[in-house]
């Protein structure tokens, strides 16, 4: 309750998707919590109304593109947990009923599927992109620069760094079995902080920089 008082005292369309993700949880525990597919998407679903609660706070808008990657990323983790879960149950009593109706090589083909369609949405992001315009920012030396280095694509620049991040997610979910907790992997493995730290700092000093 003081969640969905204080979104309503922010935002009313903050509120929503608090109310949203509530109904979300509740009708998840109740009927869907063992259906297959359908517990995957609801897992990714609630990801992506933590992004849009966030987007609503700072007034942000969602590239067409860039939200198509939260998706495909929202349901690469929700994947990669069962994928986890999975491997950790075998020889084992089952926890979960719907693990059941999940064949493990059927979990290896939605992994790599969403890899996939993660890294390659948010390079079809980078690449549609606004022009950057060089004019009264503190980098105006590109300005000058010969048109073949003033690309606007300079966020193209972190395609490589989010590549390494599924790829090593992925190393963690079949190594390590990790990806049953996506929380732990972003704030304890050393390369991924490495990963996701470099990746920020990239995008600021684009977005701010060169913007």
């Amino acid at each position: 309750m003081i969640s969905l008082y204080l979104g309503w005292s922010l935002s009313f369309f903050l509120f929503l998707t608090l109310v949203a993700y509530l109904i979300l949880q509740i009708v998840y525990t109740c009927w869907l919590k063992n259906t297959p597919i359908m517990d995957v998407m609801v897992i990714a679903l609630g990801f992506i109304i933590r992004v849009y609660s966030g987007a609503f706070i700072i007034g942000a808008h969602i590239n067409v593109w860039l939200l198509l990657c939260i998706i495909s990323f929202a349901l690469f983790l929700a994947v990669g947990k069962r994928r986890s879960e999975l491997t950790l149950i075998q020889g084992k009593i089952e926890t979960r009923k719907v693990l059941g109706r999940y064949p493990e090589k059927l979990l290896d083909l939605y992994t790599a599927m969403f890899a996939n369609t993660t890294w390659l949405t948010y390079a079809l992001f980078t690449f549609m992109f606004p022009v950057f315009s060089f004019k009264g920012k503190a980098l105006t030396l590109l300005s000058y620069l010969p048109r073949t280095f003033r690309s606007e694509k300079w966020l193209m620049l972190t395609i490589p760094i989010v590549i390494y991040g599924v790829m090593r997610y992925l190393q963690l979910i079949y190594e390590k079995n990790q990806g049953e907790s996506p929380e732990k992997i972003l704030t304890a493995d050393k390369p991924m902080l490495i990963t996701v730290s470099l990746w920020m700092l990239m995008v600021v000093g684009i977005l701010y920089g060169l913007g």
